[in-house]
């Protein structure tokens, strides 16, 4: 195996919760550099590599063939240009730009470049969305009319020095955690015919948007999509009804609380759900009635970078493609859109 020499532009959450530990036990990849202005963190669990102090220091490397942007959503377009330019393949954080031309503009440059470019949508090997495509796939519930889902979350204090609590792009939370969750519908169902969201603050004192119900309209089906920081008792994660049956699932998926734990996705059982958190299916299986609980596919964030050094040593087709991050896009802004104007917005 011809490891890819990787860097990474920050080790904030991010690198420390995802990227580098996905990387650290992948033998496709070499991490060799991670950037921390001041800091020096990353040391203390990955003492082989070498901290450096800005993008630069990774640009200018001639040695580094991928480089990871997960700094902050506003500075994704610049660094990813810079990144391209500079002859190296790009994974970029999500939400991919803030701006449809942006994305437009990089799709563009990585083709020009014949380099790789993809989003991180790691939640597309969450456990329990990969349990939810296999019932929509298998057609387990007949004609799907509704699909609800909630990443929901409970902090009714404003966090400090965090620029995800900042007023800077308009609908924070909608390009943070939308990102995944519009992704996910997007994957299943492509393109909606419209969209409509209500955006807004919740919270006292509030200052970014925190909570969102957007709305995607496809023929004979209605996909809802919420999210907010004020959900202290959680109902089911997702909601399936179609014309034979329904399908609800609770709980999230491990993978996030058990890498900040530090575990690493190389140890025995990762992504494996408990029984209590199995989702209930009811619905008719050739003429007979079933219910009863579907154990959840093991979640594999590992699955990405797979995909990832395969695209790039290989040639293989890129799971994640740009051009689908670019839709998103497109989604996102129709539903600020959508909120500004009380309608909704045809694609």
């Amino acid at each position: 195996m011809n490891p890819i020499k990787t860097g990474i532009a920050s080790y904030g959450m991010s690198g420390l919760v995802f990227h580098a530990p996905l990387l650290h036990v992948n033998p496709g990849f070499e991490l060799v550099k991670i950037v921390e202005r001041s800091y020096k963190g990353s040391k203390e669990r990955y003492p082989y590599i070498s901290i450096v102090r800005s993008l630069e220091d990774l640009l200018q490397d001639e040695h580094i063939e991928l480089i990871i942007i997960n700094t902050p959503d506003s500075t994704h377009f610049e660094y990813c240009k810079l990144a391209l330019e500079a002859g190296k393949h790009v994974v970029v954080e999500k939400p991919f730009t803030l701006k449809v031309e942006e994305a437009e503009q990089l799709i563009q440059l990585s083709k020009k470049q014949e380099k790789l470019l993809s989003v991180f949508q790691n939640r597309r090997w969450d456990g329990d969305y990969l349990t939810v495509k296999k019932v929509v796939e298998d057609k387990l519930l007949g004609r799907l009319v509704s699909f609800e889902s909630h990443f929901d979350r409970y902090r009714n204090f404003i966090k400090p020095n965090t620029w995800k609590e900042e007023q800077t792009s308009g609908a924070e939370i909608l390009f943070n955690l939308g990102s995944h969750m519009i992704d996910q519908a997007y994957d299943l169902f492509g393109m909606p015919e419209s969209v409509s969201a209500d955006i807004g603050i919740q919270r006292t004192d509030g200052v970014a948007d925190d909570f969102y119900n957007v709305v995607l309209r496809y023929k004979g089906m209605q996909v809802c999509l919420k999210s907010s920081y004020l959900v202290r008792e959680e109902g089911p994660r997702y909601l399936l009804h179609g014309t034979e049956g329904s399908f609800l699932k609770w709980g999230l998926d491990r993978q996030e609380a058990d890498l900040k734990m530090g575990k690493y996705p190389d140890e025995p059982d990762w992504g494996k759900e408990p029984k209590k958190l199995w989702g209930k299916l009811n619905t008719e299986l050739n003429d007979l009635h079933f219910t009863g609980r579907i154990e959840t596919i093991p979640g594999n964030y590992q699955s990405y970078y797979e995909n990832i050094y395969d695209a790039i040593r290989n040639g293989a087709k890129l799971v994640v493609q740009p051009n689908q991050s670019l839709e998103l896009i497109k989604i996102i802004v129709g539903a600020i859109e959508s909120n500004r104007t009380g309608n909704a917005v045809k694609f």
